[in-house]
């Protein structure tokens, strides 16, 4: 297959493209040329689509796939400019785009989504910041006009959180590295809350499966395939890294009171009680995506730990200090003193 992808040298895009070139298909790239170094040998259409989207028009492609658009008109110009050239647009969007993730029965490509009026999509322009409150709603309404245009012909992705190497957030990264250090390692929340992500290997080689078998529609994307509990994670994460250190589970409410952010500070942590919705779950209530459609669509999942180890290894090789916004060696053990002390009135 001819297949364009547009970005394409960073975290997910790399490698989608990777997965790509693995099956043997013929890869081209539309960026700004930044990052060359990672596909040498690749053709390039070097532009900005903000800017012109001609220079992709008029080649015939089997699929495009877009990796990086968060503004609506931004992708409508991409669209628009391949929609008589190829027969599939894949848009790889986020689990962002649903209102909350409190469901018994799981959120479903069905459930409700984040959207903007008119007037507030209308005052955001292309070259603005994406902010966390518009992240969502602007990939939801991106999700739109690829089905607008395409016609029957979009295939859009809905991951969760995306893990492994070259990540640049470092929101898995921080279990990696914390796992494997030889200290008292700080544990938010209920021992047997559901976590859920995907490898982004795995989330890459299921989308080129996706655009080979050319399937249309809406799907989440996020693993394991089997629930998962963060005490059974981080377990099986020391064992893998052969680390005796202590456990030591710390309520969300102190969390809360010692000011650390849910998500970013401290990876993986959604507090029960976060206001994602005007609703809470029952105790011991299960949410997440539910992610069935996907895997009947052949999407597989690795063992965990060996994304840990991967993404541990992949950093070490960086050489490299973790992101600022991760919870920080001197304020986790601050927090486990006050919580020693508190439990020790």
């Amino acid at each position: 297959m001819d297949i364009l992808v547009i970005g394409g040298t960073k975290f997910v895009g790399r490698h989608i493209v990777e997965a790509a070139i693995k099956k043997g298909h013929n890869v081209t790239l539309f960026n700004r040329g930044n990052n060359r170094e990672v596909f040498p040998d690749l053709d390039w259409i070097q532009g900005d689509r903000m800017e012109d989207t001609s220079i992709i028009s008029g080649r015939k492609w089997d699929a495009v796939i877009d990796t990086c658009g968060y503004h609506p008109e931004t992708v409508r110009k991409s669209v628009q400019a391949v929609v008589k050239y190829t027969e599939l647009y894949t848009f790889i969007s986020t689990a962002s785009v649903y209102k909350n993730f409190i469901n018994k029965d799981h959120i479903d490509e069905e459930a409700p989504v984040l959207t903007l009026t008119e007037e507030k999509l209308s005052a955001i322009d292309q070259t603005d910041d994406i902010t966390p409150e518009t992240y969502g709603p602007l990939k939801y309404h991106c999700e739109q006009v690829v089905y607008e245009e395409m016609a029957g012909r979009g295939l859009v992705i809905r991951p969760g959180l995306i893990v492994d190497p070259y990540d640049p957030t470092d929101r898995f990264t921080y279990w990696a590295k914390r796992l494997a250090e030889r200290c008292e390692i700080l544990a938010p929340g209920r021992p047997d809350r559901k976590i859920q992500f995907i490898d982004v290997r795995d989330l890459a080689e299921w989308t080129i499966h996706m655009v080979e078998q050319h399937i249309i529609g809406t799907f989440n994307a996020v693993g394991p395939e089997v629930k998962l509990m963060m005490e059974t994670f981080l377990e099986k994460g020391r064992l893998l890294f052969n680390n005796k250190a202590e456990i030591t589970w710390v309520s969300e409410s102190f969390l809360k009171r010692c000011n650390v952010a849910p998500w970013v500070e401290m990876p993986l942590w959604i507090p029960e009680t976060y206001p994602l919705s005007d609703e809470l779950p029952a105790p011991n209530e299960d949410i997440g995506l539910n992610n069935f459609k996907a895997i009947k669509q052949g999407l597989t999942f690795r063992p965990f730990e060996e994304t840990l180890k991967d993404t541990h290894d992949w950093f070490s090789e960086e050489d490299r200090s973790l992101s600022d916004a991760c919870l920080d060696k001197k304020k986790e053990k601050m927090i486990l003193k006050k919580w020693m002390q508190a439990a020790s009135v």
